[in-house]
């Protein structure tokens, strides 16, 4: 049944049918429109109210269950649907893996257009809470009340700083976060006393509209060896609340590592751009994978999922198939992760990354590792990975490529044609743009191996390992 209601549109007993891209769910109205919902789980029963209407689709919410689906489970975090983070968490994990699962499918099947083995299981994360190893929490002088506080209607709480996250779509809008069950011990503590201490010695929280303000936002990393890292961005240098702040965190949590903090006026809270400065410990902190150390510092990427990292770059060695011979070739290689994972059963591995900084990193990772038989290059790379390059250092027998969310560049994927390497080992995040450089690839390459990996629960994100073989 559909009711009219100020220009809105109610659905009435809709059946909540599958879990849609950016963790949405879909139903259908009763005339076939597409209805992307949010948070709800496939087989609810809903009344949805509309509340923007598109080309071929409708955005809604639901206002009134009539009945759960069975594959429903009561969030653990009382931020559930404010915070926008963990999507999925009223979802049973093993139908995350499911919808996730089906997700690498449909793309791989409708964009590729491609001929694909069976796909291997999926392969779920261990720690479905507290796995994230990188947090980044802003401040506000304002912060995002959610319905109940609304409802109570007491004025000041809007006028209480907040540290947090940013709402969805709202840029100047943080909701503060007590506990968070994304990042482990002593994550929680150290926001939760960093909050406090502030507020109680008048420490201005950052204002995003005005540009005032000078605590803008926190950054917790974390390794799976106990090293922590702390990071606080001051929108301006007020050199004695700098300090006061710093030496609180640096006596009330010994454990930390690395202490840094850095001052950033500019528009946006982007650290790549800006001067670091360490304040106690050392300028990085070290993950440990395999016997392998890897040095992280405040701008450096790592797979935020820790433990599953470390399943990830199995899977990828394990595709790669190596013997001991080979010259392999890690694109987009970071840090030098891969590389470094896979240089032990290789004659040779060269690595090229785009950002300096980076290459830096991963020469000094290889070093600490004493793995002599890595080589990183900086460089863009569809300008880097040239005729000259491959002529330089070797045609690669297996290439490793692990690109970020958008894929490959065009000239990258003809230059792979060109090569002709015997395998390519293709890491994504994002199934829909590997489908389209597959489909590129297909005329001179076979899909014989697709794994996915969860490593998010609780999100609809997730990663997927294709091994392509020489037709």
């Amino acid at each position: 049944m559909e009711k009219k209601q100020t220009n809105k549109v109610i659905f009435e007993n809709i059946t909540v049918l599958d879990a849609g891209a950016k963790g949405v769910s879909v139903a259908k109205a009763p005339e076939g429109q597409i209805i992307f919902i949010p948070n709800v789980v496939p087989g609810d029963v809903i009344d949805v109210q509309t509340l923007k209407k598109r080309k071929s689709y409708f955005e809604g919410k639901a206002i009134k269950f009539h009945s759960y689906s069975e594959n429903r489970i009561e969030p653990v975090c009382k931020y559930f649907g404010a915070c926008g983070g963990c999507k999925w968490q009223n979802m049973k994990y093993e139908q995350q893996l499911f919808y996730k699962n089906q997700e690498v499918s449909n793309n791989l099947k409708r964009i590729g257009k491609i001929e694909l083995p069976i796909f291997e299981p999926i392969l779920g994360s261990a720690k479905q809470f507290f796995y994230r190893n990188k947090m980044e929490f802003g401040f506000s002088d304002t912060r995002w009340l959610n319905e109940n506080e609304i409802k109570e209607e007491d004025q000041t709480l809007s006028k209480k700083p907040a540290l947090g996250f940013h709402i969805p779509r709202m840029w100047d809008k943080i909701l503060d976060i007590e506990k968070c069950h994304l990042q482990e011990d002593p994550s929680n503590a150290i926001r939760n006393a960093v909050r406090e201490f502030a507020v109680k010695n008048n420490m201005s929280f950052f204002n995003a509209r005005n540009h005032e303000g000078l605590l803008r936002t926190l950054m917790i990393r974390t390794a799976s060896t106990g090293e922590i890292m702390v990071l606080i961005q001051f929108f301006h240098d007020d050199k004695a609340q700098r300090e006061m702040l710093l030496e609180f965190i640096h006596s009330s949590f010994t454990k930390i590592t690395s202490l840094q903090y850095v001052i950033n006026g500019k528009a946006n809270d982007t650290l790549y751009d800006q001067d670091i400065k360490l304040y106690k410990g050392r300028d990085y902190i070290l993950e440990e994978m395999e016997g392998l150390q890897f040095s992280i510092n405040a701008k450096s990427f790592y797979q935020t999922n820790s433990n599953q990292a470390y399943e990830l770059y199995k899977i990828t060695r394990e595709f790669a198939g190596l013997t001991g011979n080979e010259v392999v070739y890690d694109l987009y290689t970071g840090t030098g992760t891969i590389a470094q994972f896979v240089a032990k059963n290789a004659n040779k591995v060269i690595g090229i990354e785009s950002v300096p900084e980076a290459i830096i990193d991963a020469k000094e990772n290889a070093k600490r590792n004493n793995i002599t038989n890595c080589e990183f290059y900086v460089g863009d790379m569809k300008n880097v990975f040239n005729d000259d390059f491959i002529a330089q250092h070797g045609k690669p027998d297996v290439i490793i490529t692990d690109p970020p969310r958008d894929g490959m560049h065009k000239d990258v994927v003809a230059q792979f044609l060109k090569i002709g390497a015997d395998k390519i080992v293709y890491v994504s995040c994002n199934s829909a743009t590997q489908a389209r450089d597959l489909a590129l690839m297909d005329e001179h390459y076979k899909v014989t191996r697709v794994r996915p990996v969860d490593m998010f629960p609780q999100t609809h994100h997730v990663e997927n390992v294709v091994l392509l073989e020489k037709r």
